[in-house]
């Protein structure tokens, strides 16, 4: 069985600051419910490289490995593609675009 879903939302932030929050792994935890235990290579989102992390839920870390690769980087598009494997053989595949609508908002893609 498969899902298909692709929140979008408007962000009031330049698209550069939200591509450059996007195109930088170091910088995801400060978005996402995880901490960011390896990112390998290091630097910024790159095609195979993998971000190895852990969840925070209920103000604690469960121990659980969640590993994102990345598919695709886009910078001209700001767009990326990842794969992100959950526990239970759970696979989730990312399309995430920065849109820009003018010079201090954006949409955001995640689907």
């Amino acid at each position: 069985m498969s899902l298909s879903t692709c929140p979008i939302a408007t962000v009031h932030a330049s698209a550069d600051q939200v591509w450059s929050l996007l195109s930088a792994p170091e910088r995801y935890a400060l978005w996402w419910d995880a901490e960011t235990r390896a990112i390998i290579p290091a630097g910024p989102a790159q095609p195979g490289q993998r971000i190895y992390a852990e969840p925070r839920a209920l103000g604690r870390p469960w121990k659980v490995n969640i590993v994102v690769e990345v598919e695709q980087v886009d910078e001209a598009q700001r767009s990326l593609q990842l794969k992100t494997q959950l526990p239970l053989g759970i696979t989730v595949y990312n399309h995430i675009t920065c849109t820009p609508l003018d010079s201090a908002t954006c949409r955001v893609a995640f689907g």
